[in-house]
Formats: C-alpha cells, structure tokens, sequence
C-alpha cells in the first residue's frame, strides 16, 4: 500500500491530510500557521507534521508518494511562489524547499486550483474532466480544469477568474485595485454592495430594512421567503454572475460549473438564478453546461493537493 500528504495552507492553520493511494481520507488534523517572520517558520512546521505522523504510523518514506500542497498566491507549473501577501513570502521555490526538507516528492499549486481538482476528483464535478470551480465567500476564487489538469499560468495567476473585468463604468476599486471584477458583484461582499444600492435608491417596503446587519445569507433568506425586493435583488445578482460565468466558460468551455464558497450555501436558488442568466450570455455551444454545488467544503484543498501528488507519479 502507498500513502501520500495532502496539505492546505490557510493564513491560520494549515489543513493535513494522509491519504492511501485509492484516495480515502485515513486521517486529518491541522497546525497553526505561523506567519511571523516572514512565514520563514511554515514549511519546517509543515515538514516536522509530516515526519512526525510517519513515525507515528510506522510508515516509511519508500511507501509515501509524495506530497501535494495549496498555497493562497500565485504558483506556476514548477512550484514556485510569487508572493503569498497572507504568508509573508515573496518569491519562493516552494517545491524545492520543501523536498530538501522532507525528502519526499513535492507538487504545488493555488489553494483554489487546488480545491477545484478537488471538486473534479472527489467532489461536486465527480467524474468531469473539464470543469471551472467558482468559490463565492468574501471574494470570488475559482479554478479550471482542462482535461483533468489545472491551469497554473504561465505567472502562476491561471483560475483566478474572480478578477476578470464585467464593468466599465465601476468607479470603486476592487481590493485587487481594479475596477468592475466580478468579485464586486458575485461575492458576499458583493451581493451586500448591490443590494445596499438597492435599498438607497428606492422606497419598496422590504424585511431587509429590518434588520441591523445586512448578509448574503439573509438576502437569499429573504428572497425565498418572496420579499419582492429581495428577489429583485437577486436577480441583479444572477445576472452578475451569469455574465461572470459565460465570460470564463466561452474561454474553456466545461462539462460542468461547481459553485462553492458561503455563498453556495443558499442551494438550489443560486444555482436555478444563475443557470438562467448563464444561458442569456452563453455562446450558444455551451448554453446546456450543468450546473453543481461543491460538496468537500473545507477539505477539498486537502483532496485536491493529494490528487497532485498521485498524478505526477
């Protein structure tokens, strides 16, 4: 039997996970991340978490495949790192790093590359081999797959689709500091924003006057319940995000869209909002691509970077 790591680095702790060669999960377990100092302490961490589950398993490094690991920045196809803002890396071999400190094969990649061959293994898009992954939380990350195989770029900035430009007339600053990404929209923060504007720019009565703080969660709460703005709303949303989506997917044209993130927690809404808006702006070709939810959640990074490991063997 052969065994493999599957690591996701977070800005706060760094998700584990041993895997056997079939690809069942034997156990998960995370560490702080610790960003100090330049996160000159992350990999050694990493490494010591590694050999230490070795010996305690009685397992050694001929039986282990190697190890396969997501970072929040830019990576390209050779494992190298430019800047990870939230680690405190700039340009790193984090490939090579890494191996000279585990001795183990390394692969490396964006954590929502990552996650999206996660998805496409294991996930949501199960048995897909050309698949985007959009992750709609407090900004929009996303992945591509052609193929079975991620889209690192030549920079390492492939899949981050939550920046490609859907307005020009936007003339506040996305946190990327460009104006009109799709983030500003489709994103939690984003659907807030849109309906913030809503609400000051007319007086139709509406549950979400009531309330102290205004989410995404309660805007699609409310819409299921037929507030009729909330609905309007919404629709802006689902047209947002179905231009959004028809953009990324006239480039790559998938079998299958994966919406993940807190945003794809409000369920069948989205994903019926979205799918009709989609197929307005789709090129006819791909107007039936299917639509799905992710199902990993939070261990489709781990997933996903032990499948790296397995595929380059």
């Amino acid at each position: 039997m052969k065994y493999g790591f599957g690591i996701d680095v977070g800005g706060t702790t760094v998700k584990m996970g041993f895997f056997s060669e079939d690809g069942t999960l034997l156990h998960s377990w995370e560490i702080p991340t610790d960003c100090t100092e330049n996160g000159r302490h992350i990999l050694p961490d990493i490494a010591k978490a590694v050999q230490a589950h070795l010996a305690q398993t009685g397992i050694g490094h001929e039986s282990v495949l190697g190890i396969g690991i997501g970072v929040p920045g830019p990576v390209n196809s050779r494992g190298i790192v430019n800047r990870c803002i939230n680690l405190g890396w700039g340009v790193l071999d984090l490939k090579g790093e890494l191996e000279a400190l585990t001795g183990l094969p390394v692969q490396a990649g964006n954590d929502a590359n990552v996650a999206a061959l996660g998805e496409c293994w294991k996930g949501g898009g199960q048995g897909k081999q050309d698949m985007v992954l959009a992750t709609l939380g407090t900004g929009i990350g996303g992945g591509i797959l052609v193929g079975g195989k991620m889209i690192h770029g030549v920079h390492g900035g492939g899949g981050e689709i939550g920046h490609l430009n859907i307005s020009r007339t936007e003339t506040v600053p996305c946190n990327c500091g460009n104006y009109g990404c799709a983030e500003q929209y489709g994103s939690a923060t984003g659907i807030v924003r849109t309906a913030k504007r809503f609400l000051e720019t007319c007086d139709a009565p509406s549950t979400l006057r009531e309330l102290e703080t205004l989410t995404a969660k309660a805007i699609f709460d409310a819409g299921k319940a037929n507030d009729a703005l909330a609905l309007e709303i919404l629709e802006q949303v689902f047209d947002d995000l179905g231009v959004f989506l028809a953009c990324v997917c006239s480039v790559c044209d998938p079998e299958i869209i994966v919406l993940g993130g807190g945003v794809s927690k409000a369920g069948q809404i989205l994903l019926d909002g979205v799918a009709a808006h989609f197929k307005k702006y789709m090129f006819h070709t791909g107007r039936n691509i299917a639509f799905a939810l992710a199902t990993l959640g939070n261990e489709a990074g781990i997933y996903g970077a032990f499948k790296m490991a397995l595929d380059a063997i």
